[in-house]
């Protein structure tokens, strides 16, 4: 594997580029999407059960994506080429979004858009990793995520200033998004592979594709379990927002709320890569699993306003202390010509297990109140902390595993009758 030795402001140049990228591409979507449920209401006439629905599709579509092209990136040894496409289908979608005339072809651009999610994550997190190898990789992987987030914060509140001034005009806006997502495809001029081509001669022969783990060491096959059960109480953060609404804060309060949980993220997000670069993965996303916890049950049990803004910023820590660091750690987990699959699969276990945690925490939600919600919510995490303590991450070779530990026996491993 090949390194890229040039860095800008400490960090690898690529690491760099593909931060802006993020940035750009992040302030462009979530500029938009962040007014898309008033477009569709609004101006479209959708029912607001279709709102929810598009997303946990679209997001559901992306995750399905990921493995596939997670596989394939590791097929043809290619990363830019594949993120490329991928940034370029989903930032089409926003100029097209501006000629819609119902909420069914918003549908079918948000799902184009999520293909487009699909095919870069993968290839571009194994990309970052490459570039920088074991050592820095928590520290890069929390520069990308803390500029991921900056660019998703400051796009709605873009919008918010924007709007009046363009007389509420959704259809300009997701054109001044567009420019913006041109900025972020633009900007790959200064990101290059750094796999040296191997000759077809000497090329391993491809793995077959596959939804299935076999093949993967125990030990990965117990993070990503550890990482699904987690994910079955983490509520999407739009649903989690209502709880500051319900104690009669003003509708100011979620934008508030949002800017909260990401300026937590911001502020510790590339600490945390350092951190875990000096202490090991492991313990700190340890640590961001029990911030999640906390967050859940300071919303479940208190109903102050100091209380609900506490919850927001103790999530964005637990966003801050996790998000990069468990990219960095499913790295450490696969074998080098699996890179890109390895985080196909953590994106899919992320994204499937958030989709089921919004569709059984609404329903708890609704039935029994946010309290029921948010508890369930701390159960289920507690059992995926529960589980991700046991794992064996000491000895991590370029294979990825040293010994299987007590929960991948249990669960995994066929016994004799």
């Amino acid at each position: 594997m090949e390194k890229t030795d040039k860095r800008i402001f400490g960090l690898k140049s690529n690491v760099f580029w593909l931060g802006l990228v993020s940035l750009f591409n992040d302030f462009s979507s979530e500029m938009m999407y962040s007014v898309m449920p008033g477009f569709l209401t609004a101006v479209l006439g959708a029912p607001p059960v279709f709102v929810g629905f598009i997303e946990g599709f679209a997001d559901a579509l992306a995750s399905v994506f990921k493995i596939y092209f997670g596989w394939f990136s590791d097929k043809i040894g290619k990363r830019k080429i594949l993120a490329v496409a991928g940034y370029s289908i989903s930032v089409s979608t926003r100029w097209f979004l501006a000629l819609v005339g119902n909420f069914w072809q918003v549908f079918i651009l948000r799902a184009i858009d999520r293909v487009g999610k699909g095919l870069r994550d993968s290839p571009r997190d194994a990309l970052i990793f490459e570039s920088v190898g074991r050592s820095e990789a928590g520290k890069s992987f929390g520069y990308h995520r803390a500029m991921d987030t900056i660019g998703g914060a400051l796009g709605p509140l873009t919008a918010v200033f924007l709007m009046p001034y363009i007389m509420n005009d959704y259809r300009l806006l997701f054109r001044i998004s567009f420019v913006f997502g041109i900025l972020a495809v633009l900007t790959f001029v200064f990101v290059r592979d750094v796999n040296k081509p191997v000759p077809e001669a000497v090329r391993p022969p491809p793995k077959p594709f596959s939804f299935s783990l076999k093949g993967y060491s125990g030990l990965f096959k117990e993070y990503i379990a550890a990482v699904f059960i987690f994910g079955l109480g983490l509520m999407p953060l739009p649903l989690m927002l209502l709880k500051s609404q319900e104690i009669g804060l003003d509708g100011f309060s979620i934008p508030l709320m949002y800017f909260v949980s990401n300026f937590a993220f911001v502020l510790f997000a590339i600490p945390a890569g350092k951190l875990a670069d000096r202490i090991g993965d492991k313990k700190v996303i340890a640590i961001g699993f029990l911030a999640a916890i906390f967050s859940y049950l300071n919303l479940a049990l208190f109903s102050t306003a100091w209380s609900v803004v506490l919850g927001f910023a103790t999530f964005g820590v637990y966003s801050a202390m996790t998000d990069g660091v468990q990219r960095a750690l499913a790295a450490k987990l696969v074998p080098d010509d699996r890179l890109a699959s390895g985080q196909g699969y953590l994106n899919a276990a992320v994204g499937l297990s958030s989709l089921m945690a919004g569709i059984i925490g609404g329903t708890i939600w609704t039935v029994m109140g946010s309290s029921s919600a948010l508890l369930y919510g701390a159960a289920m995490m507690s059992a995926g902390l529960a589980i991700f303590v046991h794992l064996n991450t000491r000895r991590i070779s370029d294979g990825g595993i040293s010994r299987k530990s007590f929960w991948y026996r249990l669960f995994f491993e066929k016994r004799e009758p």
